[in-house]
């Protein structure tokens, strides 16, 4: 992971390595992790796996991101999933605090950047648009799209838990852990 960068990590400029056109998705990547380590780092374990009012919980939104990223990367490779990403897409469904805590996400994010920053390195600018398959529909895609799409929504689901993390900790800082607690101080 490139060290830490204060300010908008895009206006430090390029990322070593990576090519020119993928230095947006590089950024935006290196972004997503400064992001995440600064909102994980003060979360307990159950602040992380809160489901507010039944929402998706700070956890699910840093492995789904981790996940998505994995799986979008081997589309942009030219791979069908393996059947390990097909396991952990299913089980994201189902996710608890036995997926990690704060610090093991933390780490987990981290080390799914590196490899998405090691596949931008080497990733040639003259394969950008070649066509690339996604999902069992085969949709058609290419390089390029599916590495912007990685970035959106690795960095999507950064916002959602950084909103989520605001909102578990205003409601365990009340008193409340969910929506039936709520309506019954209401």
């Amino acid at each position: 992971m490139p060290p830490h960068i204060t300010g908008p990590v895009w206006l430090h400029g390029p990322i070593d390595g990576v090519p020119a056109p993928l230095q947006p998705v590089a950024h935006a990547l290196v972004e997503a992790a400064q992001d995440i380590r600064t909102l994980l780092a003060p979360l307990t374990p159950e602040q992380t796996w809160t489901r507010p009012y039944g929402a998706a919980s700070v956890g699910f939104h840093v492995r789904h991101s981790m996940g998505s990223l994995g799986r979008l990367l081997t589309y942009a490779r030219g791979e069908a999933l393996a059947e390990d990403q097909l396991a952990t897409l299913a089980a994201e469904k189902t996710m608890d605090a036995s997926a990690g805590g704060p610090a093991q996400l933390g780490a987990d994010f981290d080390a799914a950047i590196d490899r998405a920053l090691d596949q931008l390195r080497s990733t040639p600018s003259d394969t950008l648009l070649h066509h690339r398959e996604v999902g069992r529909a085969k949709l058609p895609s290419n390089v390029l799209g599916l590495l912007a799409h990685a970035a959106d929504h690795t960095y999507r689901h950064v916002g959602q838990a950084v909103t989520t993390a605001i909102i578990v900790r205003g409601m365990l800082a009340e008193g409340r852990t969910s929506k039936a607690d709520d309506a019954a101080n209401h």
